[in-house]
């Protein structure tokens, strides 16, 4: 999720929707599976960790709460270092950073070197990979840019299905120590990946220059001025409180039950394939011409199912019971990874997309921090995962709540102003109006006819 990043290529050029930008998807489907699986696939290492250093589940949990920080957190300096370098070379450094980070940790000694590597390093890496790979993705595709979003964002489901099992693979042949150092290695295929997004250049059919820049900033903050985007900044920050604590527990929470650690770790697998088809199915209804405009709606509905997902959830007592938890939240997850972009991008327009999605991803970053710890901190008073389930449905219902309150009773009645104001200045049916008066009229005050009434965007 790219930061408040300036660098928005050659003005313009019209979005290909396909062509090379198919390879684009390609990269950032894998980039995005990293990204968003590896803090999920890790937990996977807790328990042993929590053998090898002695330490309580809130210290673990630490782990994916920095590097879920570092990915949401780090836009402003993303957005120096495209706007400087460009997105290919800033990708590059980023997957070898992230490599460099898993290997480091595969010789630490204490918890907190591992917070340094595997936390920041790591992390830092993915995010220079994450968030310049959805600009490159919003550059190649316009229309088809629900489906996009879908296909890419599936990324993480394919992976956690993959890593989830190869983690607790590694572990049992190889120790944590080897499987960390393996991991590194798979990061290599970022770099892979950055090869592939290749900056789109505008076409010089004539020798003249081309198009001016307009000046552009940093951050924009102007977008604090929409009350669209700050109910969404709201809800979402409250949603990620939430949102990642019941993957980051539910291996734990089956072994707890007496599950095998094989069996406890295929949940996150099933998890993951459920989600594989909610994202793309959930971009694909989404790109829908009559469902489209009421996507801040369709996204409030997947928070709130999510959030009622994990209150069913903490009545389980059984590994099948976590199994159909794992099935619902599958679907429910990959509607909200699937539609979060495309509906901050519906609220502010394309043209202050990047500053908004840093700025959101700032103020998420505060809540990473805090949701799986709080989580951890709750499990080591209580030793009842219930809890913890509760916990995070209760903050994603209310991030749910907030967003559709919120749309429909400060958002909701904006275009029916802009169709009072167009009904106000239309002239009556049953008025004529003779074409010498038109033409002494257009003579007479040619600066005002010059004047052009733009209909104001919405949110919804």
């Amino acid at each position: 999720m790219g930061g408040a990043v300036v660098d928005e290529g050659p003005t313009g050029i019209k979005a290909p929707d396909g062509g090379w930008g198919w390879a684009v998807l390609f990269g950032c489907f894998v980039i995005t599976g990293f990204s968003y699986a590896f803090p999920k696939a890790v937990s996977v290492f807790f328990k042993e960790l929590m053998r090898e250093f002695g330490i309580g589940y809130s210290d673990t949990a630490w782990i994916s709460s920095i590097l879920l920080a570092m990915l949401y957190g780090t836009g402003p300096l993303c957005s120096v270092c495209v706007n400087r370098f460009g997105c290919r070379p800033v990708m590059l450094a980023g997957g070898l950073l992230a490599s460099l980070g898993m290997v480091a940790a595969s010789f630490c000694g204490s918890i907190i070197q591992l917070y340094l590597t595997t936390g920041v390093i790591t992390g830092l890496g993915l995010a220079l990979n994450f968030q310049p790979s959805l600009i490159m993705l919003n550059r190649y595709f316009n229309k088809r840019r629900p489906m996009a979003n879908g296909l890419a964002a599936a990324g993480s489901p394919v992976f956690l299905c993959a890593l989830s099992p190869l983690g607790q693979l590694l572990q049992d042949h190889y120790g944590w120590r080897g499987g960390f150092l393996i991991l590194g290695g798979l990061l290599l295929n970022c770099c892979v990946c950055a090869a592939l997004m290749r900056p789109l250049e505008a076409s010089r059919p004539g020798s003249g220059p081309g198009p001016q820049r307009p000046a552009r900033r940093l951050l924009d903050l102007s977008v604090f001025r929409d009350r669209g985007f700050v109910i969404y900044a709201v809800a979402a920050s409250i949603m990620v409180l939430g949102l990642f604590v019941p993957p980051v527990f539910v291996v734990s929470y089956a072994k707890d039950l007496g599950v095998p650690d094989t069996q406890a770790a295929f949940l996150l697998t099933v998890l993951g394939f459920i989600d594989i088809f909610a994202r793309p199915a959930a971009g694909f209804i989404t790109g829908l011409k009559k469902v489209r405009p009421y996507s801040v709606y369709l996204f409030s509905f997947s928070m709130f199912f999510n959030g009622f997902t994990d209150l069913t959830g903490s009545t389980a007592s059984d590994y099948g019971g976590l199994v159909v938890f794992c099935i619902f939240f599958g679907i429910s997850y990959g509607m909200v990874g699937a539609l979060q972009f495309e509906v901050l991008m519906a609220i502010v327009g394309t043209q202050k997309f990047s500053s908004a999605i840093g700025l959101v991803l700032l103020l998420e970053a505060i809540a990473v921090l805090i949701g799986p710890p709080s989580g951890g901190k709750l499990l080591d008073a209580t030793h009842v995962y219930q809890y913890v389930f509760l916990l995070a449905g209760a903050e994603v219902l209310a991030s749910s709540l907030v967003l559709v309150l919120g749309n429909f009773f400060c958002i909701k009645k904006r275009p029916e102003v802009a169709v009072e104001e167009g009904e106000r200045h239309k002239p009556p049916a049953d008025v004529r109006v003779d074409s010498r008066e038109v033409e002494h009229f257009l003579k007479a005050e040619p600066e005002k006819n010059g004047e052009v009434v733009h209909t104001p965007e919405t949110s919804v």
